[in-house]
């Protein structure tokens, strides 16, 4: 009957391992990444192309002297467009519109004109740097790198430009020089992952830009602003910090679009220069990115030549991607697939090579801004002479399209010699036809009564229906799955839950042996309930709509069980009050998960300046409560006094908490002493880290060194537990912010009343029910529990739901480590750490008489049906991933899902083999 210490380990780490050989296997057969190959394009290879170059010295004739690329990170594409009401998605303006007021005058009176660009999921800022520069597809791994950007080795826009002796110079973003280490001639990089800095990179950029702009000595300028992308993560789109942000970026764009229209005139500095203003992506109206809604991926491009353009681009080619009204008649935007046709169109325009693995279409809007040109008056020249410029256009751009489609099929034959997972022979066959239709259609084979017109067009048709094949054809096989490897992943999940099972059944087995006299319930009403809705939960995973309304559909469920026990309650007369508590702290958790309290919109907004001492008080009553329950449990305890001294450091974490709280706030801190100026930002929050490395540091010693004792395990026990979250705890507070402490109030009293209302089934005195039939309720509440308490923190199964401010706090600096370590404990904290080092409480707060040993059996019972309901609800997350491998939104729902799940699962086992060390006694 006796459950030790190494035995329970054992148990558990054999699961762990099991989990991660299948993830491992899963993985590698479904986060493949596209082969990168090591050759680049030249201006030589011109003589070898069919499209009539030989009198070029390189690929294209160049069309701008310059370009000038503005980089406004996490541009949304309304934001830049200054429309009539009726021109709004939206019920009521919003305070972010209209603020851009600049590139709607330009685009309204100039040769400029705005594109909807669309970004492809996940929408990382080095993702999208290396989509923009390569002219690739997104590798999904590569997301990973977002927080340390290795140098890009294949060939890019940047190497084309030096090899081709252009002076590029850079300012802004670090992720520039990460990414391109040796490229340019002079840069300026600022640091860009402290969320909280919404200026050091912005005022770095504007010190710099001007100055630059007068200078002779670069062709290629790019500035990257990312006070905008902070604003939104910190505070949200709707937020006074994020309107500054974009009046300076306005007031910024009006100085730089002066000092170029200044110097545009003929012989000028900038008489042939192209000003381009550009997202990378967009973000969402919490201010976040990186899932693959319309609202990350789209943003805008604003291109502006300063060169008077002498002719329109044909209709044909001028396609709006929506109907304006007659206030909105002067801004046309277009879909322009930024990811593939923006290295294509400027390498084009800059007469440079295409990077060797771009399979982008040189756009004809924006290349006909600059090189074909755009709005001249019709009165100016005749019809004639207008059909005769038109047909010099078409004829160009046939040729800049005949070179496009000659690097890109030379780039599909390469590869498909070269990658792993190539192109089948039809795939090749198909698009070897198409290539050769396009090259072989010729203007002197013709008949009579096609006009020259007519067959140029032909001719651009072919040449971007080629395109447009060979881009879906390698969207395709880019993300080719390995399906045996999947396969494998799959059936190792569902082994583990196999042998998950049986240990269950042999524990309930050894446990009903034990009361030979009586007959003992395998099965309760409460196991039927939780076996249905946690299968309810798992194949939900399965249905997109579900996925993005998890947080919704888990507290529905909790509810479910939830108010069965207080029908259960009230018939019985036992617990009502807990029972009806519980039920309402649900419902008030339903109520966050609703509204969010992520992004709370900033007071200012509304006016509502006097709510602002309030708000800036309401974590101090929870922070009071929380001490004084700690206080109260080592007040009434006979423990270790180390145990005592854990607790203790963290009730004065409390007062720090609340200290910082009261220092950080923008309505009170004036009002504090300034002797407190000293210990404001950084102080506080690091004092807490280190404490609490103290604190498990002391328990460690604690652990190692302490003796066994059957008597009293469940007080030691319960008194381990309480350290272990109390210790956990402090540093989660101060993450999560001003929830942080309602939050942990609310996780202590959702864990009482879970607890106290375990009892409720019938049999249970006298031990008439086996440990599956009698935990399976309350440890399925428990998980449900905390499930709910991820999303009503604000998080969300995508890569925008990270709360990325979090991992700034107590540093100004990025240095990976403390940061990915923060970042988790702030994502997985009440949802994963928190209740599985709590789930001794389930066990130990029933009944304090029981022997040792059953209770020992009891906690190994109840860890390992929550680990059980983890791994069915991960198993079941890799099978929907399976199944929708193709679906549209794989990579901006699916693929994210499956991540956090698999980490979450992962670390519960984790904290499952910790556990089973502090809490299980050696014998």
């Amino acid at each position: 009957m006796a459950v030790t210490r190494r035995w329970a380990f054992t148990v558990f780490l054999s699961l762990l391992v099991l989990h991660c050989v299948a993830i491992l296997f899963f993985t590698s057969g479904f986060l493949l990444t596209r082969t990168e190959l090591p050759y680049h394009s030249h201006c030589s290879d011109v003589s070898r192309s069919p499209c009539g170059l030989q009198n070029l010295t390189c690929w294209t004739k160049p069309a701008v002297d310059r370009i000038v690329i503005i980089v406004l990170d996490a541009l949304r594409h309304i934001t830049s467009l200054n429309l009539s009401y009726s021109c709004y998605p939206f019920a009521h303006k919003k305070p972010w519109m209209d603020k851009l007021q600049v590139l709607h005058k330009l685009a309204s009176e100039s040769a400029a004109r705005i594109f909807k660009a669309i970004a492809d999921p996940p929408t990382t800022s080095l993702q999208r740097l290396k989509g923009l520069t390569t002219g690739g597809l997104p590798t999904f791994i590569d997301i990973g790198n977002s927080f340390g950007a290795p140098a890009i080795v294949e060939d890019n826009l940047i190497h084309q430009l030096i090899q081709n002796g252009k002076r590029i110079v850079m300012m802004g973003d670090d992720t520039w020089t990460q990414l391109f280490p040796h490229h340019f001639n002079k840069s300026y990089p600022y640091p860009s992952f402290n969320v909280k800095d919404l200026d050091t990179v912005d005022n770095g950029c504007i010190s710099h830009l001007i100055p630059t702009l007068y200078d002779d000595d670069w062709d290629l300028l790019v500035a990257h602003f990312l006070g905008m992308d902070h604003a939104g993560h910190i505070f949200g789109v709707d937020s006074v910090q994020m309107i500054d942000k974009l009046k300076q970026y306005n007031e910024e764009l009006e100085k730089v679009v002066e000092v170029l229209q200044s110097q545009s005139g003929k012989g000028g500095l900038h008489e042939n220069t192209l000003l381009l203003v550009m997202g990378d992506h967009g973000q969402t109206v919490n201010g976040d990115h990186g899932g693959g809604s319309p609202e990350e991926v789209e943003t805008s491009i604003f291109a502006m030549s300063l060169k008077t353009p002498p002719f329109p681009v044909p209709l044909e080619f001028d396609t709006s991607s929506c109907k304006l009204d007659l206030v909105c008649k002067h801004v046309f935007y277009k879909g322009f697939n930024i990811l593939l046709d923006f290295a294509a169109t400027v390498s084009a325009l800059l007469g440079i090579p295409f990077p060797f693995g771009s399979i982008g279409r040189v756009n004809p809007m924006l290349y006909g801004l600059v090189a074909g040109t755009w709005d001249l008056e019709s009165n100016n020249m005749s019809h004639g002479h207008n059909q005769v410029k038109m047909e010099e256009w078409m004829h160009n751009y046939a040729k800049v399209l005949c070179a496009n489609s000659w690097q890109v099929k030379k780039y599909l034959d390469v590869y498909a010699d070269s990658s792993v997972i190539g192109f089948s022979i039809d795939d090749l066959k198909h698009a070897q036809e198409m290539y050769s239709q396009a090259v072989n259609w010729s203007t002197d084979s013709l008949h009579d009564d096609i006009s020259s017109f007519d067959a140029l067009k032909k001719q651009i048709d072919l040449y971007s229906n080629f395109l447009a094949s060979v881009a879906e054809l390698t969207r395709t096989k880019f993300t080719e799955f390995d399906l045996r490897l999947m396969g494998i992943g799959f059936g190792i999940l569902m082994t583990s839950i196999f042998i998950h099972l049986l240990v269950i059944k042999r524990v309930d087995d050894m446990y009903i042996a034990n009361f030979p006299s009586l007959e003992i319930n395998t099965i309760s009403f409460g196991l039927v309930v939780s076996c249905t809705l946690v299968a309810a939960r798992a194949c939900s995973f399965l249905s997109n709509s579900y996925i993005l309304e998890e947080g919704k559909m888990t507290s529905f469920l909790l509810a479910s069980i939830a108010l069965l026990g207080l029908r259960h309650s009230i018939m019985t007369t036992k617990m009502i009050s807990e029972a009806a508590a519980l039920v309402l702290l649900i419902s008030i958790l339903r109520f966050t998960i609703e509204f969010g309290l992520s992004k709370q919109g900033s007071l200012e907004v509304s006016g509502f300046y006097s709510w602002m001492y309030i708000a800036d008080l309401l974590p101090i009553p929870p922070l009071i409560i929380l001490a004084y329950l700690l206080h109260k449990s080592i007040s009434s305890s006979s423990c270790d006094r180390l145990l005592k001294f854990v607790i203790t450091g963290s009730i004065f974490s409390c007062i720090l908490v609340a200290l910082h709280s009261t220092l950080g706030s923008s309505s009170l801190s004036h009002m504090t002493p300034p002797i407190f100026d000293g210990i404001k930002g950084n102080f506080i929050p690091r004092v807490i880290y280190i404490m609490g490395i103290a604190q498990l540091l002391a328990l460690a010693v604690l652990q190692l060194f302490e003796e066994d004792k059957t008597s009293n395990w469940e007080e030691t026990t319960m008194m381990k537990a309480i350290a272990m979250l109390s210790v956990w705890s402090s540093p989660l507070i101060i993450l999560s912010g001003k929830q942080g402490p309602w939050i942990a109030l609310a996780s202590v009293a959702g864990g009482w009343l879970v607890s106290r209302l375990k009892g409720l089934d019938q049999g249970y005195k006298n031990g008439s029910t086996g440990l599956l039939a009698r935990y399976a309720s309350p440890v399925t509440q428990w998980g449900f529990f905390a499930s709910c308490l991820f999303f009503c923190t604000g998080h969300w199964c995508a890569f925008d739901g990270l709360r990325y401010a979090a991992a700034f706090i107590g540093f100004d600096e990025f240095t990976i480590v403390p940061q990915a370590i923060l970042l988790t404990i702030e994502t997985y904290g009440f949802s994963h750490i928190l209740p599985t080092l709590g789930l001794p409480f389930l066990v130990i707060c029933q009944h304090s008489t029981k022997q040792s040993k059953e209770s020992l059996i009891q906690l190994f019972q109840v860890y390992l049906i929550y680990g059980l309901i983890m791994a069915v609800t991960t198993t079941f997350t890799v099978l929907c991933v399976m199944i929708q491998r193709r679906h549209l939104m794989v990579w901006g729902l699916f693929a994210p899902k499956f991540v956090f799940d698999v980490v979450g699962l992962l670390l519960t086992d984790v904290l499952i083999c910790v556990s089973s060390v502090v809490y299980f006694v050696r014998t």
